[in-house]
């Protein structure tokens, strides 16, 4: 006897695509992306350590490119778009689906949205399933005035982590007229 055996066979074939995408989609860490709820902020010309858990000097040559892409995505949130592409500016490895989202986010806030379309774009040829690039990506088409190709980016969130994501409902509001800020 199986675990299954008490279903019946026609349920069974409806749960199987249901399994599969539960055990093949990522699940990432709560509060992924979202800096601004654990990291510091750090005087100028400082980014936070996450291995020291303190703020080192931006030129430190131990710190790494994921703490440096990661502080200027958290330069970014609090609306320091220029002091975050001149960080990204210093990492070793800028070619990341990270490093070319938030370079897209900092741009396209700055008012230079085509820009920053080119940004996502790149950064989505690295990895297509990162939904937060999706997300920015989105939004950037409805400052175009594009809604049918911020839908289309909703849609393919939808395929990569479902409705309840917090991507998926940050662009949602966005289509819907009420973006986070």
């Amino acid at each position: 006897m199986n675990l299954f055996s008490f279903l019946p066979s026609a349920m069974i074939q409806r749960l199987l695509p249901v399994v599969f995408v539960l055990l093949t989609t990522p699940v990432f860490a709560a509060g992924d992306d979202n800096t601004n709820s654990k990291t510091p902020d750090c005087p100028t010309g400082q980014v936070y350590d996450s291995t020291t858990k303190q703020c080192v000097p931006e030129k430190t040559s131990q710190l790494s490119d994921k703490d440096k892409t990661s502080y200027a995505y958290h330069l970014a949130k609090k609306g320091e778009y220029q002091a975050a592409l001149d960080l990204l500016n210093t990492l070793k490895n800028g070619d990341t689906a990270e490093a070319w989202n938030y370079r897209g986010y900092a741009t396209r806030k700055l008012g230079r949205t085509d820009e920053g379309i080119g940004y996502y774009q790149r950064s989505i040829a690295l990895d297509p399933t990162y939904a937060k690039v999706r997300e920015y990506l989105g939004e950037a088409w409805l400052v175009k005035g594009r809604p049918d190709l911020a839908k289309a980016q909703l849609e393919t969130i939808a395929t990569l982590c479902g409705h309840s994501c917090e991507e998926y409902k940050d662009l949602q509001a966005a289509i819907d007229g009420h973006p986070e800020s």
